[in-house]
């Protein structure tokens, strides 16, 4: 289990790290402006799909079906087939339209600035059929038990955005977020190549090519499999994505605030995608495939107790991220963005909206572990209840929460919201399940360990403010 998790991991960081440094010469190419928020808006749609699909919900539904299936080949090219091309037919849909695109994304913006950012908003939606792709292989990857390549692929996207930036050094603003959306592109690209080359090797390039010769002659066997995959699907989509359309809707409320506010919630939702990613959804992704196994075998018993390793060893690392990130957001926020067009002012703003954010991490983390259990048992609906509840809870806390806190409110409420979802899945996951994961002397170790650190925390914000 920690051999997978530690390989999604390093991968995960290793492409965060590369993600920073981008973020990084962002910030300082167009600070937090005009033109900034345009790129993140015109990012933001596709983005959000890859999170959805790439973060687990199309695995988690996916690979049970798969696994249970005859004809295996049959149903991935059926599978394939009818996402790839709704997919191409809605970006088609964009490029045609991409001011109604832009508006639906950031109705707080003018008629002006819609103008300026609906094509780059196009430009980058055409990075959605190309990472549904990659997260379709990727998934075939994890059924074998290969983790790797999904795992620093991502860093491709990063070292193209890198490249891109690099290129458009000393250009206008306007050309700076041109470079970038074709940047998104060619990350696609890359990505999509590097999955490919994974597939051959691994042996299942004969899979798929035989799934599509015989997919027409074969259809109707298949056709209750297919059936049962589509009901269970939206539903899984939906319950595994709450944080991601928390983080949508934040971007479409802060576009009636300053200019700049966008940009604030990205740079802080970045920071606080890192351990949420390099921890909880390396995790999760890990553990699926064998969560899954038991359960379908009816052996509860060793699902529990594996979850119960990996939900202890989740609670150590993400109480010490929440603790780590909010006494020190200031001075993370500071080292990583405060430079070149990025003021002090972008800064104090970003560590505001950075706190809010981390609130959440813990419930948020650990709520996608105990979704694995509902997923496994095929408890799509329930866990799409969840989400629904969240959601609510969201919208009702930004509403009341954007007039007196701006940005940061809106932070605030994501997180609220992932206390809600958290509370409602440990319903479902059942009480007398999650004693048995909770009660236990490793809980008095997570205090302990959290009060000596938070001490050390503190003497070293003030060793640092000391040397400054």
């Amino acid at each position: 289990m920690f051999k997978t998790i530690f390989t999604n991991s390093f991968g995960i960081l290793t492409s965060r790290i590369l993600g920073f440094i981008r973020d990084l010469l962002t910030a300082n190419a167009l600070g937090a402006n005009i033109y900034s928020d345009i790129f993140f808006i015109a990012f933001k749609l596709p983005n959000l799909f890859r999170r959805i699909f790439a973060e687990g919900a199309f695995t988690q539904v996916f690979i049970p079906s798969f696994t249970r299936s005859v004809h295996k080949g049959v149903f991935l090219a059926y599978i394939f087939s009818l996402f790839l091309s709704i997919i191409l037919i809605l970006s088609i849909l964009v490029n045609l339209l991409p001011q109604l695109a832009t508006k639906a994304m950031a109705v707080g913006f003018d008629a002006q600035t819609i103008e300026l950012a609906s094509p780059f908003v196009a430009i980058n939606f055409w990075y959605l059929p190309l990472i549904f792709s990659v997260t379709f292989l990727s998934t075939l990857l994890q059924y074998k038990h290969h983790f790797a390549t999904t795992a620093f692929s991502t860093a491709l996207l990063n070292i193209s955005l890198i490249l891109a930036l690099v290129l458009s050094e000393d250009k206008a603003e306007a050309e700076i977020v041109y470079y970038l959306s074709w940047g998104v592109v060619i990350g696609g690209v890359l990505q999509l190549i590097a999955h490919i080359g994974a597939i051959y090797k691994m042996g299942l390039m004969k899979l798929i090519i035989g799934g599509f010769k015989y997919l027409k002659i074969k259809s109707s066997k298949i056709k209750d499999e297919t059936a049962k995959f589509n009901t269970q699907f939206f539903p899984a989509i939906w319950g595994n994505s709450t944080a991601q359309v928390s983080a949508f809707l934040d971007t479409f409320l802060a576009s009636f605030l300053l200019s700049g506010s966008i940009s604030y919630l990205y740079y802080a939702n970045r920071i606080f995608q890192l351990p949420l990613a390099l921890f909880a959804i390396a995790t999760s992704i890990a553990l699926f495939p064998k969560v899954s196994r038991y359960i379908k075998n009816q052996d509860e018993q060793k699902a529990l107790e594996y979850l119960q390793k990996a939900f202890w060893f989740l609670s150590f690392l993400l109480t010490a991220s929440t603790l780590g990130g909010f006494i020190l957001s200031q001075e993370i926020t500071t080292l990583l963005f405060e430079r070149g067009a990025f003021t002090n002012e972008d800064a104090l703003q970003t560590t505001l909206v950075l706190q809010m954010y981390i609130l959440g991490l813990l419930p948020l983390g650990l709520q996608k572990l105990l979704l694995l259990w509902l997923y496994a048992k095929q408890m799509q609906l329930h866990a799409a209840k969840i989400a629904t509840f969240s959601l609510v809870s969201y919208i009702v806390f930004a509403l009341s929460l954007i007039t007196p806190m701006g940005t940061s409110g809106l932070a605030l409420a994501s997180s609220i919201s992932g206390f809600v979802g958290f509370a409602l899945t440990i319903r479902v996951f059942g009480m007398d399940n999650f004693k048995r994961l909770f009660w236990s002397k490793n809980l008095v170790y997570l205090v302990i360990a959290s009060g000596v650190f938070t001490i050390l925390l503190f003497i070293f914000k003030n060793l640092i403010h000391n040397l400054l």
